[in-house]
């Protein structure tokens, strides 16, 4: 199961004194970087951060299929997909 979090970086999660053992206690060696892509020629201070834009509230009556559908896979961000669906189309008829 893959959870997803909004991490705020004013408020980190705290991590348990059990936990903080467990990862001191943990050599470098240990750590599999196999999947961690290469940043060592990434020029940090270059990086600009950008605030996203509001997302304006859209009120709309879909067919019960349509949201048992997007929410079958998960109940959680069912609306974001339905949004990439919605985004892919205008992108595709864009590119006409």
């Amino acid at each position: 199961m893959i959870r997803r979090m909004k991490l705020d970086p004013d408020r980190p999660p705290r991590l348990s004194e059990g936990a903080k053992q467990h990862y001191d206690a943990t050599p470098d060696e240990a750590i599999d970087y196999s999947r961690t892509p290469d940043l060592s020629g990434m020029d940090w201070a270059a990086l600009k951060v950008e605030t996203p834009r509001a997302k304006p509230t859209v009120t709309m009556r879909l067919d019960a299929e349509v949201i048992e559908h997007f929410k079958a896979e998960d109940p959680k961000g069912y609306t974001a997909r339905m949004a990439a669906v919605l985004r892919a189309y205008v992108a595709a008829r864009s590119s006409r």
